[in-house]
């Protein structure tokens, strides 16, 4: 089987590290060619991560996450890649590329005389959606429009939709009504779990670095300094929990670290300081090393307005970290139902779930509330630690990824050669009613 696999550009993120696995990981059971956009300034290029797992990807400058005329440049370009590679199956992952190459699988998919017979050529085109933009992203208007697209682009040019749990499914197909329900596919996240198997032995490694005793209590936030992900929610939490608690509790010091980079770092910066959290926040920029970083935390913080299902916070459960998140996307599927039902949450702000504190999102008091329950009880943080390591390590292994997405892959397959067979027979048939009414009329 040989598969083209799109991805709009290779940034610091869940979704590049999502499509180098599973090139490299499928090697062995199909060809796989991994085409990307180049990642623009002012983004981290995780090149070095294809690179690492033998993946060599192919560069169309011209894809890009923005809407440009040079989209017309690209579809053009991957519709001469399809008709080069004939390829028997596209792989879109993320909205953009999942745009752009559809529009071009169509054009493949028609533009051929065999398509006059009704016989289009056999590609099969499934697209992942590893979050979506339906809503926080853009204005109403722009919103609406993109909708109306992925609704088409799901009904002409998609054989299988995959989304990566639940409530993504939820959201994407019952509450805006993209695709038919045959169409999807519940495919959740992989990643490499052994690489944190010994997390705990390496928990001073980057507390040393910063001179953090092992007494103080250090919250992190993970991701790209951009809009979606509102890091300006976490800084307005912890200034709240300074002014209503302080810095210390029972002698602890309490800090608050914020991995990653990206636009907003100075804006950020800047309302760290108008908020009087110089010594209290500090900006760690991006690092390559999770196998370190998760292991010092004792909190892992998310803010995003909308997420399919992040990446970070499988590593940090991996890592055993208790969690405090907005319950968007996929996060209310990883953190689990609610445990503690004894005050309704409009009274407490938070809910407790089986595998972490989940708040409103675009709430910083309900945020401060749920971070200062973690802090506050240590115990419930080590309980919450293990049970989301071992939820991790059952559901989101690299192998189970990689068997179910070659299975889906195998099941489209034999459809297709199911089909092949079909049309071949209806149109032997048809020739063959043909020839009987010449010789009746002879």
């Amino acid at each position: 089987m040989k598969v083209v696999r799109i991805i709009a550009r290779l940034n610091v993120g869940g979704p590049a590290r999502h499509v180098v696995w599973l090139t490299a990981g499928l090697r062995e059971k199909c060809e796989t060619l991994l085409v990307a956009g180049r990642v623009p300034p002012g983004e981290d290029d995780m090149g070095y991560f294809a690179t690492a797992n033998r993946v060599v990807p192919l560069i169309i400058p011209q894809m890009s996450r923005e809407i440009s005329s040079k989209d017309l440049w690209t579809i053009w370009k991957l519709y001469r890649l399809f008709v080069r590679e004939r390829p028997d199956l596209v792989h879109t992952h993320t909205a953009k590329a999942g745009t752009v190459g559809r529009v071009a699988g169509l054009l493949y998919r028609w533009l051929t005389p065999r398509a006059l017979i009704g016989r289009p050529r056999p590609c099969r085109f499934v697209h992942t959606y590893h979050g979506h933009i339906f809503h926080s992203y853009y204005g109403k208007l722009k919103t609406r429009i993109f909708l109306l697209i992925e609704k088409a682009l799901a009904r002409l040019a998609t054989d299988r939709i995959i989304v990566i749990s639940p409530q993504q499914y939820r959201e994407i197909h019952e509450e805006f009504g993209v695709g038919r329900s045959r169409q999807f596919a519940i495919i959740p996240l992989g990643l490499d779990t052994s690489a944190f198997t010994d997390w705990s032995a390496r928990r001073h490694l980057m507390r040393d670095e910063l001179g953090v005793s092992e007494s103080d209590l250090l919250i992190g936030i993970v991701g790209r300094l951009t809009e979606i992900k509102n890091h300006s929610l976490f800084l307005r939490a912890a200034a709240l929990y300074k002014e209503r608690f302080g810095t210390r509790k029972d002698g602890r010091r309490v800090r608050f670290l914020i991995l990653g980079d990206g636009q907003l770092r100075e804006r950020l910066e800047g309302q760290a300081r108008e908020l009087g959290l110089e010594t209290d926040v500090e900006f760690m920029g991006t690092r390559n090393d999770p196998e370190n970083f998760y292991p010092a935390l004792d909190i892992v913080a998310l803010t995003s307005l909308n997420e399919g299902t992040p990446l970070t916070l499988i590593e940090a459960m991996a890592n055993a970290r208790p969690i405090v998140a907005t319950a968007v996307g996929g996060v209310v599927d990883l953190l689990g139902e609610e445990v503690d039902s004894s005050q309704d949450l409009e009274a407490r702000g938070y809910i407790l779930g089986k595998r972490g504190v989940r708040v409103r999102a675009g709430d910083a008091a309900s945020f401060c509330d749920g971070l200062r329950r973690l802090i506050e009880d240590e115990e419930l943080r080590h309980a919450l630690g293990e049970r989301g390591r071992g939820f991790v390590e059952e559901n989101y292994s690299k192998e189970r990824l990689l068997t179910d997405i070659m299975n889906l892959y195998d099941d489209l397959a034999q459809e297709k050669s199911v089909e092949s067979v079909s049309s071949k027979a209806r149109l032997k048939s048809k020739t063959m009613g043909s020839s009987s009414a010449s010789d009746s009329r002879l």
